[in-house]
């Protein structure tokens, strides 16, 4: 492993056990030659990834950008560090239970959606935004009034005998 400070590609692993969630490694790592310390964090993976995207290009499936967007779009709100995790660990399982390797980048979006809509409905719309790409206000009326298609039934009508 690559040390992150000096570059020296001959590390020492000092300390492996499993980490918190229990589906990767947690290895500390010392560098001889600068002396610094790092963490390196190793998980299984089943099968090389591909996105598809729209315009049919193809790259490497990279889970740390999938952890970005989904961790922007769930900035400032009250859902736990480790319930995030576990969350992305399920979709990447869920991907690469698929049985292709090609994946469309639509599909990755709405596995992501429906995850984010199960914990918490304002990163879901954060997401979604970017994702679905809205351009004015009308957009995210319609997406929320989707949301909440009942809304306007559920408004309380005035009571004639309170009249």
């Amino acid at each position: 492993m690559r040390c992150p400070f000096c570059g020296n590609i001959d590390t020492q692993v000092k300390d492996s056990r499993p980490a918190e969630d229990h589906v990767s490694i947690r290895r500390r790592r010392l560098c001889p030659a600068c002396g610094g310390r790092f963490t390196t964090y190793e998980r299984v993976q089943l099968r090389d990834l591909v996105v598809v995207k729209k315009n049919g290009r193809r790259e490497e499936f990279d889970r740390d950008k999938l952890a970005r967007s989904i961790r922007i779009s769930l900035r400032k709100r009250p859902v736990e560090p480790e319930r995030v995790d576990q969350m992305i660990n399920g979709i990447v399982r869920r991907l690469e239970s698929l049985g292709d390797t090609d994946i469309p980048s639509d599909t990755i979006g709405e596995i992501v959606m429906e995850s984010l809509a199960r914990i918490d409905t304002v990163a879901y719309v954060r997401f979604a935004s970017v994702y679905k790409n809205f351009q004015e206000v009308s957009d995210f009326e319609d997406f929320v009034s989707e949301l909440r298609p009942d809304a306007a039934a559920k408004t309380p009508e005035p009571d004639p005998a309170e009249g």
